[in-house]
């Protein structure tokens, strides 16, 4: 079957190219793609709904030239939602396709959308971001267990100012954190503390962090990307396909489950499948559901510089076999003893 006209939702659709092989080392087709999208939509759509949408299409599959498009094209079903957005860099108003139903997911998928990437604001009031998103990425020969040292590290700083965070992968080499805010906030401000973190982490860690995204100085260690937070950019949607030489999935994991790929030293135990993700979903519901509710707020970091303590990480290096470091949050005053605070790992 080579293409298929379908009704989903009351919607109809034409299919085609179904048996067009996305991604040669494995075989899988683009009636695979679609069927993926079709069955992960429950926890995905949540995550898209009402958030611009920019698509990196690949008509030829994988090994193919891709195309980021952010604007709706003209052939669009007219029940296609869009979102008129100004765009400064371009001078002009782009129309965002919102992902909102099953329906516009498919017809996505049928355009070879193999990524997704949204926006961290929702279209409705794009300068006010509902999530805070640290990107960990690994320079060679680095990998994604010393994404999980590092992600390790910042969540006992979300803990000490009292905030949740939840991982994913990449589908690529790297790690996610996302911090679920839903609160007044700009843009402005989550990029000036994800900054300050990232700072933090590399003075504390220069052999290991670095938060200048110059690939020179990235060589076996992870680039703690902080600049994601932005209006203007995007980070890849969890539970989306990857364009990698197999269909890997930006995946959510447990805190646990980083732990574990941490300590046995297995990057293999955070690579996900298309297959394998809708299982987990079905076993598991999904684990990235609080980014979409948890209402919480980033202190003040003007406040926090002011108080007569300050704070700082203090974590020792160790060897190779032991299990995962823990950052021992030190308050530290003049005149006052050193109390060391650290969250069980």
């Amino acid at each position: 079957m080579s293409d298929s006209t379908v009704e989903i939702q009351g919607r109809h659709l034409k299919l085609s190219n179904l048996q067009k092989v996305m991604y040669p080392a494995t075989g899988f087709t683009k009636q695979q793609v679609i069927d993926y999208y079709a069955r992960i939509a429950p926890a995905m759509l949540p995550h898209l709904e009402g958030r611009a949408l920019t698509r990196k299409r690949y008509p030829d599959g994988v090994e193919g030239e891709p195309f980021f498009e952010k604007n709706a094209p003209q052939y669009r079903p007219e029940w296609v939602k869009t979102a008129p957005i100004w765009s400064e860099g371009n001078r002009r108003t782009v129309h965002y396709v919102l992902a909102n139903d099953l329906p516009t997911l498919v017809w996505l998928a049928n355009l070879a959308a193999l990524e997704l990437h949204p926006s961290l604001a929702l279209a409705k009031d794009i300068k006010c971001p509902t999530e805070m998103v640290f990107d960990l990425d690994p320079g060679p020969p680095a990998n994604i267990v010393l994404c999980c040292q590092v992600g390790l590290w910042l969540r006992e700083i979300f803990e000490h100012f009292g905030l949740q965070s939840f991982p994913k992968t990449s589908g690529s080499k790297g790690l996610q954190l996302y911090v679920p805010l839903n609160t007044p906030t700009t843009f402005d401000a989550t990029k000036t503390f994800s900054h300050a973190l990232a700072q933090l982490l590399e003075h504390e860690h220069p052999d290991m962090v670095v938060s200048d995204m110059k690939k020179t100085i990235r060589t076996g260690k992870v680039f703690v990307d902080w600049s994601q937070n932005d209006e203007h950019k995007t980070t890849v949607a969890v539970y989306s396909l990857r364009a990698r030489e197999h269909p890997t999935v930006s995946t959510p994991v447990k805190w646990e489950e980083v732990e574990k790929a941490f300590k046995k030293k297995d990057a293999g135990l955070l690579v996900f499948e298309a297959p394998q993700v809708v299982s987990r979903f079905e076993k598991l519901g999904d684990l990235f559901e609080p980014v979409l509710e948890l209402k919480q707020r980033l202190p003040d970091l003007r406040k926090v510089a002011e108080e007569p303590e300050h704070i700082e990480i203090a974590a020792q290096a160790e060897e190779d076999s032991a299990p995962p470091r823990k950052a021992a949050w030190k308050k530290s005053a003049r005149n006052g003893p050193v109390r060391k605070k650290a969250s069980k790992i």
